[in-house]
């Protein structure tokens, strides 16, 4: 019985002169094209289930390489297909500097199947000299994942990253100010137009972006309630109004500090709105420039390093002000579990981890304990 012809786009098959069968398929490529892949099998139905498979795969949109693609090929592809539209803009605009830098440079010429550990390790040494541990080791994640992202398409069988350890990274010792340098930091700042978002990163660890994403339908002064939604943040030539960094929104009740700058910052604005007439541009910011515009990040970090300096205060980042945040949250006795949700963490382990700092007094007062708990009183001679 004559076997039936396959439909249009299903390949074909045949048999050769050596006596195996052949069929042919065209199929998508990671690049976005189409090519015609080759299988062969001893029979007839070897090589149809083969030719299903190819078929199956174009039909879910699944690449089928023609050959083993470069990395050079598969990073730009899994840059633009499984991370642009999935991940935030900062995680792409990141993950695109480590693949233009240092993947692509050091691993572009190796093909996917071919990859073996020691590529790994050399590019990490390579990555390691060239800017730092701490480079190679985020390169190391990124490639990771970009391999990750092969396996589950089918075309590798393996991710070797996941065989070579990533650099060993010293961490950073976080000396946040103690409550003293903050309260002088707070004295010396009152006179700033960003006192009031001062007052917010200090007192409630908000980050920068979070800061300037704050709007007056987020804050409650009445109930004295501040709902961090949204954050301001700029990736290359563009400043947007992002989601939080876990996606998640929060709600802080508010000191009582924290209200009388914020009336102040209202009345500021709207004395700045009256004085800008049509210039000003309405957005509902609690935080804005003269004419209503969103405030620039890096302004924001500008603006508190100089407030420091000025009143002679050790050097940090505005970021900093958040472990220092954690720092007195902790020493005030609050619960871990209480400071991770004011701080907005997805794990407590990030909390205890990362962003508490353990005082010497808090250390003296620890071991004071330890000297009365094991200090023995001298036995009575009878």
């Amino acid at each position: 019985m004559a076997r039936k012809r396959n439909p249009n786009g299903a390949g074909s098959i045949w048999q050769r002169k050596d006596g195996r069968y052949e069929a042919r398929v065209y199929v998508p490529q990671p690049d976005g094209t189409r090519k015609r892949k080759t299988v062969y099998g001893a029979t007839w139905e070897e090589c149809d289930a083969k030719r299903q498979e190819l078929v199956r795969r174009d039909r879910q949109g699944i690449p089928t390489p023609t050959r083993s693609a470069k990395l050079s090929e598969w990073l730009p592809y899994w840059l633009e297909q499984f991370v642009k539209d999935d991940r935030k803009k900062t995680t792409y605009a990141k993950y695109e500097t480590h693949v233009r830098l240092y993947l692509v440079p050091n691993l572009g010429t190796k093909r996917l199947e071919t990859l073996g550990a020691a590529d790994v390790r050399r590019m990490l040494a390579a990555v390691s000299t060239q800017a730092s541990p701490a480079t190679a080791k985020e390169s190391h994640r990124v490639l990771r994942s970009a391999l990750s992202a092969a396996c589950r398409e089918e075309l590798i069988s393996r991710n070797v990253v996941k065989l070579v350890p990533a650099p060993r990274v010293e961490q950073r010792e976080l000396k946040p100010w103690d409550l003293e340098q903050t309260t002088t930091f707070l004295e010396a700042a009152r006179g700033d137009a960003l006192y009031a978002a001062f007052v917010l990163a200090v007192a409630l660890g908000l980050r920068r972006g979070e800061v300037l994403g704050l709007r007056w339908s987020d804050i409650d002064l009445e109930r004295r309630t501040l709902t961090v939604r949204n954050q301001i943040q700029r990736v290359q030539n563009e400043l947007y109004a992002d989601s939080t960094k876990n996606r998640r929104s929060r709600v802080i009740p508010l000191p009582l500090m924290c209200v009388p700058p914020l009336r102040w910052q209202r009345l500021r604005q709207a004395a700045q709105r009256d004085a800008a007439g049509q210039d000003w541009q309405d957005s509902d910011y609690v935080f804005t420039t003269r004419t209503g515009r969103t405030v620039e990040p890096m302004n924001l970090s500008r603006s508190f390093q100089r407030v420091a300096e000025a009143a002679g205060l050790p050097r940090i980042r505005l970021h900093d002000a958040r472990h220092g945040c954690a720092t007195l949250l902790f020493a005030a006795g609050v619960p871990a579990r209480v400071v991770m949700e004011i701080l907005g963490h997805s794990q407590i382990a990030v909390t205890m981890n990362i962003y508490t700092h353990v005082s010497d007094n808090r250390r003296r007062e620890a071991m004071g304990h330890m000297d009365r708990l094991l200090r023995r009183t001298p036995q009575k001679r009878a």
